[in-house]
């Protein structure tokens, strides 16, 4: 089913890093950034898509780096998981001053300040047209919010996991140091295992691929990307069963 507007799809998960709020700064949020980017979901939303939103913390917390340093890896995680809740709640405000109207879920339990995630609720509010932002990854440890991005796309009915990053795609090499390199419009899960194409940890791509829950890696920095993804346009790489 889709939207009214011709969009491709009538309800999308959109991952977005920690990283991707930084902007050009070296850690944090940043402003005209974060701006910049509801300013595009906006658009989405204005199309009648209903948006969900998993967010990470990177910018903030890097507990996988920490845990590889000596930090208990568990520990390391549940502050990463609240650095994505500080975003969440950055992201969520930046929504209100728009006039998009957006709200928190938390795997992790801090109700005086964002509420636990309900399933039942998170479906209705995207059907009444709000933003859903999914904060604190799964709630668990040793999972990326990559895997929540997967988890939570499946548990809401999500036709698609949009991978926000800041290529325009997923190539045959790196970009940056291959001038030969091409980007794949399309590819199948299959192919990706195959020639080995780092897209998502293996737990998100491989929960993405049993449920036939398709993903699109596009530049979320790129002015105009984002609506082009919905509206079902060759932008980025779309990788499907």
């Amino acid at each position: 089913m889709t939207a009214a507007s011709g969009a491709a799809y009538r309800r999308v998960l959109l991952k977005l890093s920690g990283e991707a709020l930084m902007g050009d700064d070296a850690f944090g949020i940043n402003r005209a950034t974060v701006e910049s980017m509801v300013t595009d979901i906006d658009e989405v939303v204005r199309l009648g898509v209903e948006v969900a939103i998993v967010i990470g913390g990177g910018n903030i917390f890097r507990g996988v780096a920490l845990g590889a340093a000596g930090m208990d890896r568990a520990t390391a995680d549940y502050m990463g998981m609240m650095a994505t809740i500080m975003n969440a709640m950055a992201l969520q405000d930046a929504m209100r001053r728009a006039g998009v109207e957006a709200r928190v879920q938390s795997a992790l339990n801090i109700e005086q300040v964002v509420e636990p995630y309900i399933r039942p609720k998170a479906l209705r509010y995207l059907e009444e047209g709000r933003v859903v932002i999914f904060a604190a990854g799964t709630g668990n440890p040793f999972f990326t919010t990559d895997t929540a991005a997967a988890l939570r796309g499946s548990e809401v009915g999500a036709e698609i996991v949009l991978k926000a990053t800041k290529v325009d795609g997923v190539y045959s090499a790196d970009p940056r140091k291959d001038p030969d390199a091409t980007r794949y419009s399309t590819i199948t899960f299959d192919e990706a295992l195959a020639r080995n194409l780092q897209i998502m940890d293996a737990t998100a791509f491989a929960l993405c691929r049993a449920q036939r829950l398709p993903i699109k890696v596009f530049n979320i920095t790129k002015p105009g990307a984002l609506k082009r993804v919905v509206m079902g346009e060759d932008e980025g790489t779309l990788v499907h069963v």
